[in-house]
């Protein structure tokens, strides 16, 4: 892709990623076609990730989020599931310009709710440059802030996240239950063929939740499970790469199993991984030939047209992973801020046919670009 200018139809095609395209999109409309582009950190083997520091930002990348979902039960039980994401994006702005005023970095955050009763999703999006007081993410550990929504990591190891929303405000305690879990080869997550298509990854399955949704004024104490991944990267998708699938899961034994695919323009799995912690801590990598994603049963917006696989066959080499939502309409309509349609909800997951777990699907790349 043409860093400095970019087509129509590379606009189109970033419209389909949730964060590298579309925000990298948002990066590239505030630059100037004299700027100096900078030169990005990039993603190497064998990394070493040190934490507390790396649960900070890395802003010398391109592009990086937090991102927690989870499931939230009321005390009549109700199941609700949750979805809060805060991205930053390095601009492609000339970093030797002086001014205070120069958008180096983006800050975008999404939130969404998945209430049954309610029959599609609630969402809310933000975004702002940098500074001021108004957005900031922090190098030293997770504290991410857009306006008065909040994502921060005590010392404790417990994130607080309060964010009062449109329609919603949710007011959390996220406390971990057990190590990190890094993702590929010790946090370096190849997503395509070639080796510089990799992210540094990692992930906090079984958080345990605590804390407060409140909707029409009401404040409703809730409980339940979470998962957070955290990912940082600046190398774009494999050109063919037309969107993804990923699951996180919780599962009921104390089990996690994270999974994705790339797809090509044709719909086929150009990339996939699958990694399975199990609960005595033994971990099992699953190479790109031994995952497979088959539809079940799909599911047409009545808003967007898109058409989406909300149940699906997930095979990790014999074991038969089946994921299906918690409600068919969870998609997130995110142009306003990333640039992107997709979809991502709550989902339950079998494993050989027997209940497993519970976690959140994600799916992108699935509204198809206007034709030009």
């Amino acid at each position: 892709m043409d860093r400095l200018h970019p087509t129509t139809s590379q606009k189109l095609v970033r419209l389909i990623f949730i964060v590298i395209a579309g925000l990298m999109l948002c990066a590239g409309l505030m630059q100037t076609a004299t700027a100096a582009p900078p030169q990005f950190a990039t993603v190497t083997p064998k990394p070493a990730l040190v934490f507390p520091r790396d649960h900070g930002a890395h802003p010398a990348f391109r592009t990086e989020w937090w991102y927690a979902t989870g499931w939230l039960q009321t005390p009549d039980k109700r199941s609700i599931g949750f979805q809060v994401t805060f991205f930053r994006s390095a601009t492609e702005h000339d970093r030797a310009n002086p001014s205070r005023f120069a958008p180096a970095q983006l800050i975008v955050a999404h939130v969404a709710l998945s209430d049954p009763a309610d029959g599609k999703l609630l969402h809310d999006q933000k975004i702002a440059r940098a500074g001021f007081g108004l957005a900031q993410a922090a190098s030293e550990d997770t504290d991410v802030q857009l306006h008065n929504w909040r994502m921060r990591r005590e010392a404790s190891g417990r994130y607080q996240i309060t964010l009062p929303a449109r329609e919603f405000a949710l007011t959390l305690t996220l406390t971990p239950s057990q190590p990190i879990m890094l993702q590929g080869e010790g946090g370096f997550s190849r997503k395509g063929p070639r080796p510089e298509q990799a992210s540094y990854y990692y992930s906090q399955p079984h958080l345990q939740v605590r804390g407060e949704l409140q909707r029409a004024g009401k404040k409703t104490p809730v409980t339940g499970s979470a998962w957070l991944d955290h990912e940082w990267s600046s190398t774009v998708l494999d050109p063919q790469a037309s969107g993804w699938d990923w699951v996180g899961m919780n599962l009921d034994d104390g089990g996690a199993l994270m999974a994705f695919q790339i797809r090509d323009k044709d719909g086929r799995a150009l990339w996939g991984h699958a990694m399975l912690r199990e609960a005595s801590g033994k971990v099992t990598r699953f190479a790109p030939g031994s995952v497979r994603f088959t539809p079940q049963r799909r599911w047409k917006s009545p808003r967007t047209g898109a058409t989406y696989p909300v149940a699906t066959l997930i095979e990790t080499g014999t074991l038969r992973w089946l994921v299906t939502p918690l409600q068919d309409d969870q998609e997130l309509d995110s142009r306003q801020s990333t640039g992107a349609v997709y979809w991502e909800g709550a989902a339950r997951i079998t494993r050989n046919g027997q209940p497993a777990g519970r976690g959140y699907l994600e799916m992108t790349g699935y509204l198809k670009p206007l034709k030009l």
